[in-house]
């Protein structure tokens, strides 16, 4: 069973909750890394909480959510190892996975409307990393 490490700050808390719901209703292994409430919080703690779950092999690929999903994401890809793509379309989703490798998604909640963000979460889970001459490129990526 794969497992997905979750997380948000206080924006991003409700979309957070809905994730969690529906990879629960596909039998897929969720880490919730908080927050749990509405009540304001440092996103930075919750991007890196998550992203050092998905880098030490703990959880397979990472979501995380906020506002706008900016700030969450590069706290994020400050952790070694880390491909954290915000998407704000199905289109970037999938060129996440199938070009860059993307282990971890961020979302924003108040940017992107619940369907909107549901679909993307679907695309980028769904689809799988195309390899060839991408790898070289996630390989740079890595090494940075």
């Amino acid at each position: 069973m794969e497992r997905i490490a979750i997380a948000c700050d206080h924006g991003g808390y409700e979309l957070k909750e809905m994730i969690a719901g529906f990879l629960d209703s596909q039998e897929v292994g969720v880490i919730d890394c908080g927050t749990d409430s509405t009540e304001s919080v440092d996103y930075p703690i919750y991007g890196k909480k998550c992203a050092e779950m998905v880098a030490s092999g703990e959880a397979d690929r990472g979501i995380v959510v906020c506002g706008s999903g900016i700030g969450i994401s590069i706290a994020a890809n400050k952790v070694k190892g880390i491909r954290c793509a915000l998407c704000t379309s199905e289109e970037m989703a999938e060129l996440s996975r199938k070009h860059n490798n993307a282990n971890m998604l961020a979302l924003g909640a108040r940017t992107t409307d619940p369907v909107t963000a549901m679909n993307i979460l679907i695309k980028w889970y769904n689809t799988e990393f195309e390899g060839g001459r991408h790898q070289r490129r996630v390989d740079m990526l890595d090494e940075m």
